[in-house]
């Protein structure tokens, strides 16, 4: 399957604030458990059960967009289950056809592709939305605490183990007039095999001259306190004082997690906002596979850390409700859902790539 290249922005822009308070109504508050699953209902005369596995890092956005659509009277009889247990175990259901729809935040790798069962046709891999990860930390209510800097020596010693402790005077430089205590970090990294680590590591590995270890869904981490799932990070932080780690950025807005502003490339300090996020992707060329990844951002307004998650989609499917109703549902999520994106803290795909992703599976059902 051929897709047209296009050299348009990848994602709209959005400077109204986001809220999460009213994002998770529908479903008593709150993220649920990683291991939860989230239930809709869409449109199909006769019941169609979709199960899906995979990324922590666009659940939130997937349970309202779930929630919502539940709501709208046309979509009826058929029931989705996402099973939010991380990008490697949801490549790893995909392929082995215990799911009908997989989720990931990083782009099937060349192995994985070999190993996609031929009875299904083609892989199918569409991205969904953007998001920020952000470095959120715990320095309980020391004063001025709330707006941290990090530059990118001070960053990428706290990952690489070389800077151990918040007094350190890189940190102090970054930060006049706030004094930082003599306490220890203690950085905090998934466990599982995770998209979000993928972004990350993708980034840490661009940006750091002191980082040996690569990047991918696992690496094998210098230093640290690893932890399950964004909501296992995220507590994680929250419980302890003198904690940083990394999570996609719905999870610190739920947690109320302070997020550092960060130097980019450019050494420009941003905050991590939808602004910030949407100029990554500026002027940039989508391959056919929708797989893209940028590290390292040249736009001097471009918040350094952010990336695409993707749903994975078979090209066959033994009961052709299954197809069509996948395709609604991607269809409803990127048009009537887009609003729901930005107020959670993700990055809606802009006209001509979602225009592209519906496209891609229309044709297959021809």
């Amino acid at each position: 399957m051929v897709f047209p290249v296009a050299k348009s922005r990848l994602v709209q822009k959005y400077v109204r604030p986001f809220t999460v308070a009213t994002a998770f109504i529908a479903l008593g508050g709150g993220i649920t458990a990683c291991q939860s699953l989230f239930s809709a209902r869409t449109v199909n005369p006769n019941p169609v059960m979709l199960t899906g596995a995979g990324a922590t890092f666009p659940a939130p956005l997937y349970q309202r967009w779930i929630a919502e659509f539940r709501g709208t009277p046309a979509f009826e009889n058929v029931t989705i289950a996402y099973d939010s247990v991380g990008s490697g175990k949801g490549i790893k259901r995909y392929l082995a056809q215990d799911v009908d729809f997989g989720a990931t935040d990083a782009p099937l790798k060349p192995d994985e592709r070999k190993a996609f069962p031929p009875e299904r046709g083609d892989i199918i891999q569409v991205p969904m939305t953007g998001g920020l990860v952000v470095f959120s930390y715990n320095l309980g209510d020391l004063p001025g605490a709330e707006n941290l800097k990090l530059s990118r020596a001070v960053y990428c010693g706290i990952v690489t183990g070389e800077i151990t402790n918040w007094n350190d005077l890189k940190l102090a430089a970054d930060n006049p007039g706030i004094v930082l205590p003599d306490l220890p970090i203690l950085f905090v990294h998934r466990s599982d095999s995770s998209g979000t680590t993928f972004i990350f590591t993708s980034h840490i590995e661009a940006a750091c001259p002191n980082w040996k270890v690569g990047s991918g869904k696992n690496v094998e981490w210098p230093t640290g306190l690893g932890a399950d799932g964004n909501k296992g990070v995220s507590a994680e932080i929250k419980q302890s004082n003198g904690a940083i780690g990394y999570i996609e950025y719905s999870y610190a807005k739920a947690n109320q997690l302070a997020m550092a502003t960060l130097e980019n490339k450019s050494g420009q300090f941003v905050i991590p906002s939808a602004e910030n996020g949407s100029a990554v992707f500026d002027g940039v060329q989508i391959p056919d596979d929708f797989s893209l990844n940028i590290p390292d951002p040249e736009a001097s307004n471009a918040y350094p850390i952010v990336g695409l998650t993707w749903l994975l989609i078979y090209g066959k499917y033994d009961d052709p409700a299954k197809a069509k109703t996948l395709t609604e549902f991607v269809r409803w999520s990127l048009t009537k859902g887009k609003d729901y994106a930005v107020e959670i803290g993700y990055l809606p795909l802009s006209k001509d790539l979602k225009d592209r992703v519906i496209s891609s599976l229309e044709s297959r059902q021809k």
